[in-house]
């Protein structure tokens, strides 16, 4: 969303472009396109801005110069009324003293006669009005400065990507295999499909907990854990065939990691002609599918590359839908070229650590450079190139930081239960 803020212009770099920064910083923020400017515009002059905040930072759409204000006093009501007569409205009366006439000052006896001294006109003076009550005033509602605003340069927002849809299997051929289980069978099928074989190893155990307790004699789970082995492939099978129908009817739609998930069990379930034909058709679909994703993701990358945004192309790269999968040459040099010229001396210390985090786990993370670098970096940004000093070499080596190899955790040894002493055969006795 674009708003304004007020930014001083702190050098012309000479290729058609200024930096500048925020009223009242230190360090410069971004770079601006000198077509911007107004005309005269001059290194430390406060210009208003208007300016788009996003995950790549601030970029400054447009500058204006800031208009001052004409007066510091409230606004005030002004009152017309009719044109204003020449006639006089109060008039006075010249009365004779014993020490000579006096002007209209009247005297004690005139003062107590209302008929005698000055006294304004009884007539309404119509261009006289009283102002409004001050309670009215504060009560009547203000201009809404959005009508006085200009209002904000709209940004094409791209339409949100929409969420892959998660498998959610029926249970048709699991419940039609418990069905066809005898009764006394139904509680150990149950445990396999629940937990595998430890699951029914726990219920025989909490079973003869119980009985113990009870005073019973506890049960041989021998019998049991046959039985569980022998039901485990046949209810295997049926919980993935539920899984592969649902992933087919929705094989466009799906997560990707459910589509492979599904897949890569079929080398243990599909045991049948039914079963091996709609793994087969899985996999197809699954090829198609990550060749799909694979040209959509190619196509985002080099759209956001095309529209500037660096830190999100990184970040794309970094989530491939096929693994292993290498960038063609010429898109991994444009990689390379907006990662490097996002890390310059300019830039602010908060946004070379979102380019360092990005570009840590893209695959040009080893052949990336900054530009350039502050003469007099703060402890921030050093801390930000310490932490990824060691996948992102060229940017330690350019700050004399030297990157710390990750060493491999050493397993603790593996603890071997004693071996119980086997007592020796007792002696045969001598014929």
């Amino acid at each position: 969303m674009s708003r304004r803020i007020d930014v001083e212009l702190t050098s012309d770099r000479g290729d058609g472009s200024w930096t500048w920064r925020a009223a009242g910083a230190r360090e410069p923020r971004g770079v601006v396109d000198a077509t911007l400017l107004p005309d005269g515009a001059k290194v430390g002059e406060v210009l208003r801005a208007d300016a788009d905040f996003d995950l790549d930072g601030v970029t400054v759409v447009g500058l204006a110069p800031i208009q001052e204000k004409k007066r510091n006093e409230p606004e005030r009501i002004e009152i017309i009324g009719p044109p204003r007569r020449d006639e006089e409205l109060v008039t006075s009366s010249l009365v004779k003293g014993g020490r000579g006439e006096r002007s209209d000052r009247p005297g004690r006896r005139d003062r107590d006669r209302p008929d005698k001294r000055e006294r304004p006109d009884k007539r309404e003076r119509p261009d006289k009005r009283e102002p409004p009550d001050r309670r009215e005033r504060a009560e009547r509602p203000e201009r809404p400065r959005s009508a006085v605003r200009r209002p904000p340069r709209p940004r094409p927002e791209e339409p949100p990507k929409p969420k892959p849809k998660r498998l959610r299997p029926a249970r048709v051929h699991r419940a039609a295999v418990l069905d066809e289980l005898p009764p006394e069978h139904r509680p150990i099928a149950e445990q396999v499909l629940a937990g595998d074989i430890p699951a029914v190893r726990q219920a025989i155990d909490k079973e003869n907990e119980a009985r113990k307790e009870r005073g019973e004699p506890a049960i041989d789970g021998t019998e049991l854990l046959a039985l569980a082995e022998r039901l485990r492939p046949r209810l295997r099978t049926a919980e993935w065939r539920d899984r592969a129908e649902a992933a087919l009817a929705d094989v466009d739609e799906i997560d990707l990691r459910d589509l492979r998930s599904v897949v890569v069990a079929a080398e243990s379930a599909a045991r049948d002609e039914d079963t091996r034909a709609l793994a087969a058709q899985l996999r197809e679909s699954l090829a198609h599918r990550v060749e799909s994703e694979q040209t959509s993701w190619l196509e985002e990358i080099t759209t956001a590359l095309d529209s500037g945004r660096a830190v999100r192309a990184l970040r794309l790269s970094s989530r491939p839908p096929k693994a292993g999968t290498i960038l063609e040459p010429a898109l991994t040099t444009r990689l390379v070229d907006a990662a490097s010229a996002s890390l310059t001396a300019e830039a602010p210390a908060d946004r070379w650590g979102v380019v360092l985090e990005a570009v840590a786990y893209s695959p040009v993370r080893l052949t990336v450079a900054p530009r350039s670098r502050p003469e007099e970096p703060s402890d921030e940004l050093l801390a930000g190139v310490r932490k990824y000093a060691g996948r992102v070499p060229l940017v330690a080596a350019a700050f004399g930081i030297e990157p710390v190899a990750v060493e491999a955790r050493e397993r603790p040894p593996r603890k071997r239960a004693p071996r119980k002493a086997v007592p020796p055969p007792p002696p045969t006795s001598a014929e």
